[in-house]
């Protein structure tokens, strides 16, 4: 068998790849840590009337996301398959999220989820055009089985540092205690605040992947040949496509690992202001913890992709991320937690945090790069590169599980009755023993599910580098990046 040519890529067009995700990483803290809390608990919607908003605007979403896969896997332009998508998608997610925290001022209560329905449907439609096809650009970026972990371990962590960055502004600056709001979860201004400058770092980051990687264009694949498209033959190859067995094994994790996140992130700020009382400033410090996470995210994810294969890594590192999580908050149901108010208590949680979510992004860095590994696979199969196709399909499955996920959080809140305006510190027994319960077993349940999963994936090292060759001999030797 021949050396395999790969294709790599150097730094500077890694740094400009995962600083777009920081758009994403805005959005996703806004949705999932935010707007729960915003509208239910500041502007008054009832909490079930949120989370079925969200999750009507995800269901919407996701049937964009295979279309938007598929068109720019075939699209034919001077600027390639991705970036025109990536160009056009600026403008509009921007608007549309500066409006989301920016509703207009004669509606209250529940004559706002008209609005809310509205509005989410508008961004995440509009992210569509700009997650998808940048997300796509990996498996073209590089075909080298650890280089591709590495690319998405820039992508994760600018993902994640886009989204601690405005949270910790968010917390630290908008978001503060005030007389006519008490506390800085409730205040009004202060969001109105925050959703003008994410929308300005979300047009930054969309514009900067799309740019830093636009020299690379002329090197990346290229659609198939020109052919007859019929709604018929799009959907045959889609679900020709989406057969592959360790997709579908993905597929499935993802559909309980999102759901947990969104579970997780929901009530994220519910579970540091209410059951362990941390103030706003406390909760910035919980979040800034996470910037140091994220690098260590940085080093482990490459590392223990490299030296145990993405399949066991992910499962590993999995496993004891999403035992750790819920565990200070079961601690706590049994009686063994120091009490609220008290130093420890506040540093079991923070140091906690800082391992836990490192391991968390380390598991999505390496699980986001076993979907990349399946192209190749696919491509034998099927002779199409369907990179959009399958970064699509785990993108429907993200924002309908996290949509469910947001709105199992919402009945989590609505049985636990915690009422609106409600401050730290008010809360019954009951009410805390089941939000914590909630929060906590729902955690565990729907993240075994996603390990188990996992063992459907069948692509290993050795196997990725056979499909390269296989597809060399059929094409001969891809580009090498600079």
């Amino acid at each position: 068998m021949s050396q395999t040519t790969v294709r790599k890529a150097g730094l500077l067009t890694k740094l400009a790849y995962g600083f777009g995700s920081v758009a994403d990483g805005i959005k996703n803290n806004g949705f999932e840590y935010f707007l729960l809390l915003y509208y239910g608990q500041v502007l008054g919607v009832d909490f079930a009337l949120v989370g079925g908003a969200l999750l009507l605007a995800m269901i919407v979403d996701g049937v964009t996301d295979p279309i938007v896969g598929y068109w720019s896997d075939n699209l034919r332009t001077s600027m390639g398959r991705r970036h025109p998508f990536m160009y056009a998608a600026a403008i509009p997610v921007a608007i549309a999220y500066y409006f989301v925290w920016n509703p207009p001022s004669g509606l209250n209560g529940n004559d706002l989820f008209p609005y809310l329905l509205a509005i989410t449907i508008a961004v995440r439609v509009a992210f569509t055009f700009y997650e998808v096809p940048s997300s796509a650009l990996v498996a073209e970026l590089t075909d080298d089985y650890d280089e591709r972990t590495s690319f998405l371990s820039f992508r994760y962590v600018f993902g994640w540092l886009g989204g601690l960055t405005i949270a910790v502004l968010a917390l630290a600056v908008f978001l503060v205690p005030s007389e006519e709001y008490g506390s800085g979860f409730l205040n009004l201004d202060g969001y109105k605040t925050y959703g003008a400058v994410a929308a300005v770092m979300i047009f930054v980051s969309v514009l900067v992947c799309a740019g830093g990687t636009h020299s690379h264009i002329p090197h990346l694949r290229q659609p198939p040949a020109a052919r007859k498209i019929t709604i018929g033959k799009v959907f045959s190859e889609i679900g020709e496509t989406l057969s592959n067995k360790s997709f579908q094994g993905l597929f499935i994790s993802a559909l309980f690992g999102f759901m947990a996140a969104g579970i997780a992130a929901s009530l994220n700020y519910f579970i540091n202001g209410f059951f362990w009382e941390f103030t706003t400033q406390q909760t910035s410090l919980l979040t800034l913890i996470v910037f140091v996470s994220a690098f260590m995210a940085l080093i482990i994810a490459p590392l223990v992709s490299k030296a145990l294969g993405k399949k066991r890594a992910a499962i590993i590192v999995g496993a004891i991320a999403f035992t750790l999580a819920p565990m200070p908050v079961v601690l706590r149901l049994i009686g063994v937690m120091p009490p609220n108010g008290s130093d420890l208590l506040f540093w079991i949680i923070l140091i906690t945090t800082m391992i836990d979510v490192a391991l968390i992004i380390s598991y999505q860095i390496i699980s986001s790069s076993m979907i990349a590994d399946i192209v190749e696979q696919s491509e034998l199969k099927t002779g199409r590169r369907s990179e959009g196709i399958f970064f699509a399909g785990i993108s429907f499955m993200r924002k309908l599980a996290r949509g469910s996920g947001l709105f199992l959080a919402s009945i989590i809140l609505s049985v636990a009755n915690l009422s609106r305006d409600m401050q730290p510190g008010d809360l019954s027994e009951q009410t805390l023993t089941l939000l914590g319960s909630g929060y906590a077993f729902g955690l565990l349940f729907l993240w075994a599910m996603m390990i188990l999963f996992l063992f459907r994936y069948q692509i290993t090292r050795a196997d990725h580098e056979a499909n390269l060759a296989a597809l060399e001999r059929t094409r001969g030797p891809a580009n090498v990046l600079d």
